[in-house]
C-alpha cells in the first residue's frame, strides 16, 4: 500500500501549460508524490481524498481537463466514483485515468467498463503516466 514510493521516472520529454488535473486518492503520500511530479511538468493539481469529495471538486471546477482516479479507496471506490462522474452529462467526455496497485486480470476491463478512459498500474511509471495524460488531453 502507499508509501509515497509508488513512482518511477526515466525522463518524460513533453510538457504542459497550467492545465488543471484532479487526483482522487485516499493516500496523501501518493497524492503528494504525484502532485510534485505533475507540477514540475507544468500542471495545476487539485486533490480529493475520496470519491464523494472528488465529485464535489469537479462540480466546483469545470476547468478540470483530466482526472487521475485511485481505484482502491474506502467507502466509494474508484469504479463507483468513475461511474457516478460518467452519469453527469457535463463530464461525459472528461478523461479519467484509473490508477491501481492491483494489476489483477480483469482490472483494466473493470475500470473501462466503469467509464475510465485509460488505466495505469502502480507503482506508477511517471513518464508513462505523463505520456498517457498528454495523449488524452490532446483529444479534448
Amino acid at each position: 500500500m502507499g508509501n509515497g514510493q509508488d513512482l518511477v521516472s526515466s525522463g518524460f520529454e513533453g510538457g504542459f501549460h497550467g492545465e488543471k488535473v484532479l487526483i482522487v486518492d485516499d493516500d496523501i503520500r501518493n497524492v503528494f508524490a504525484l502532485t510534485s511530479v505533475l507540477e514540475q511538468h507544468g500542471l495545476s493539481v487539485l486533490y480529493a481524498e475520496n470519491g464523494r469529495e472528488g465529485i464535489e471538486v469537479l462540480e466546483q471546477h469545470d476547468d478540470v481537463v483530466l482526472v487521475l482516479m485511485d481505484i482502491m479507496m474506502p467507502e466509494m471506490d474508484g469504479y463507483a466514483t468513475t461511474a457516478a462522474i460518467r452519469r453527469m452529462p457535463q463530464f461525459a467526455g472528461l478523461p479519467i485515468i484509473a490508477l491501481t496497485a492491483k494489476a489483477m486480470k480483469g482490472d483494466r476491463e473493470k475500470s473501462i467498463d466503469a467509464g475510465a478512459s485509460d488505466y495505469v498500474t502502480k507503482p506508477v511509471d511517471t513518464d508513462h503516466l505523463l505520456g498517457v495524460m498528454e495523449q488524452w488531453m490532446r483529444r479534448q
